[in-house]
């Protein structure tokens, strides 16, 4: 049975040229029937470099089924390719960031997006129609400042169906317990969303390579506790960046001694983290 994502593969990692034009035509037109004048939710896409992959992502969101009013935004972070030529190409609003960093480029789109929720998006990935629903089931919760949720791999020719499965099993077991006392080690900026008057009270981190998401996620933690949807129709499915190229036995031996290191920090409560010196920008 054909998977929900499996056609915007046939886009996925190719340049933006050999995308198409009909395709290209479907994904504008849909797009444009979803934006809202008045939108409750922005979902902010951010890109820097990523022609053979936004318009993949940008089709996925394109078929939101959503009862919200929405925005979709997306921000060019200062990309040397052709993307901010697919933000153009599909008629979708866009603004360029040049200061270089995820920090920065969530930054922007948190200034220029009119919603209540916030939604973060990365440019690598497919988003089902049900996704924004389903969150805001949880973030519209009056005790809730944000949400996160769990994301798939899709199958390959290197990462089959079941050791995927196995790999996020483990994975996902272990985020489960981490959540009850550090919520904010398992928000991934590609599948977070929160209340946009909240986050203009914290501070979107510029200054780190990586964890601005998790940074932000502990500040709004003052504001209500940090949800997340367990429902697997909702999964938003990503590529490989975080695995590599590597086999999915070698991936899971790196992050078992990853998370191994203090593992003991699972059982206790934290408002503070040291930035580690390779982490600094």
């Amino acid at each position: 049975m054909e998977k929900w994502y499996e056609k915007y593969l046939t886009i996925y990692g190719k340049p933006f040229g050999e995308v198409p034009q009909n395709t290209i035509e479907i994904i504008r037109k849909q797009l444009q029937r979803l934006q809202s004048t008045e939108p409750l939710v922005s979902v902010v896409v951010i890109a820097y470099n990523e022609e053979c992959r936004l318009a993949a992502c940008l089709w996925s969101l394109s078929e939101l089924q959503t009862k919200y009013p929405i925005e979709i935004l997306g921000v060019n972070n200062n990309s040397n390719d052709r993307t901010e030529e697919i933000y153009q190409s599909l008629c979708l609003p866009y603004y360029n960031e040049t200061k270089q960093s995820p920090g920065y480029a969530r930054q922007c789109g948190l200034l220029h997006a009119k919603g209540k929720y916030h939604f973060f998006i990365d440019a690598d990935t497919f988003y089902p129609s049900c996704y924004v629903d389903k969150m805001m089931c949880k973030l519209t919760k009056t005790d809730v400042s944000c949400v996160g949720t769990f994301w798939s791999f899709y199958p390959d020719e290197s990462h089959s169906p079941f050791s995927l499965f196995l790999f996020e099993f483990i994975r996902d077991t272990f985020f489960w317990v981490q959540h009850f006392k550090r919520p904010e080690l398992n928000i991934r900026g590609m599948t977070f969303a929160f209340n946009a008057d909240y986050a203009r009270q914290c501070t979107i981190r510029t200054d780190i390579r990586r964890g601005e998401d998790g940074s932000l996620a502990l500040e709004l933690k003052r504001f209500g506790k940090i949800a997340f949807l367990y429902n697997r129709k909702a999964r938003p499915v990503t590529g490989y960046g975080t695995i590599g190229n590597q086999s999915m036995w070698q991936s899971f031996i790196d992050h078992v001694k990853v998370q191994m290191k203090g593992i003991t920090r699972i059982f206790h409560s934290t408002n503070h983290y040291e930035d580690s010196e390779d982490n600094l920008i």
